[in-house]
């Protein structure tokens, strides 16, 4: 048995701290809730979109990876990459995340777990 949780789990966990902190959250697609990957489409006041996910950094440790868009107000383009991800990988989840220092609490929740 791993030590990590479900996927399903850290996406509800990280849904409700964000709304707990007066950010917005919501979901964007449904993936394995067991062990799907989680694709956190970030922004701060309705601007400045990317993407962010967990994956093996360039020093080897384990860590948010990004992902922006050429032009950093277009959400048209980011809606595209993810809907093209989740073409690629039915099991993503995909949540946006609406909060002062997003990465803060995209890492504090699936990072540390």
């Amino acid at each position: 048995m791993s030590g990590r949780l479900p996927s399903g789990v850290l996406v509800s966990a990280i849904l409700r701290r964000v709304n707990d902190a007066g950010g917005m959250g919501m979901m964007l697609a449904k993936g394995d809730p067991q062990g799907g990957a989680i694709l956190i489409i970030a922004l701060e006041n309705n601007a400045n979109p990317r993407a962010l996910e967990r994956g093996i950094t360039s020093d080897g440790t384990v860590g948010l990876l990004r992902w922006t868009p050429r032009d950093m107000g277009d959400s048209a383009e980011v809606t595209a990459y993810w809907q093209r991800r989740r073409r690629n990988d039915p099991d993503l989840w995909v949540i946006e995340l609406d909060i002062p220092f997003v990465e803060r609490f995209a890492a504090e929740t699936i990072l540390d777990h």
